[in-house]
């Protein structure tokens, strides 16, 4: 599948609300390595899109014109997560890491494949 915004800071994510069932739109930051997308939720396994996410895998991803609907796994094994960490950490810096992502014990990753 062509959905290539590895240099985008940013893309929409949408989810669907696992008591309300409305779709829901969030600008996340991410990574792209080849055909797959990793994410980081700001609040862990607190944030509400990656709760959501839980009950409802199907995702929507939305960035530079594209648009593509796919599977989310959550990852929460700690060595999956630290990876995850690294890349983020690589793409935007230690120091926004640290401050916009407090609670880093989960992270997402979606298979564009």
């Amino acid at each position: 599948m062509e959905f290539d915004v590895a240099q985008a800071r940013e893309i929409e994510i949408t989810v669907t609300g696992r008591r309300s069932g409305r779709e829901i739109t969030h600008a996340v930051w991410f990574v792209q390595e080849g055909d797959n997308l990793d994410l980081l939720p700001v609040y862990g396994s607190s944030t509400q899109w990656f709760r959501n996410v839980l009950e409802n895998p199907t995702i929507r991803i939305s960035a530079e014109g594209a648009q593509v609907t796919a599977q989310a796994r959550p990852i929460t094994d700690p060595g999956g997560v630290r990876d995850v960490e690294q890349k983020f950490r690589a793409k935007y810096g230690d120091t926004n890491v640290e401050r916009y992502y407090p609670k880093r014990e989960v992270a997402v990753e979606v298979s564009l494949a």
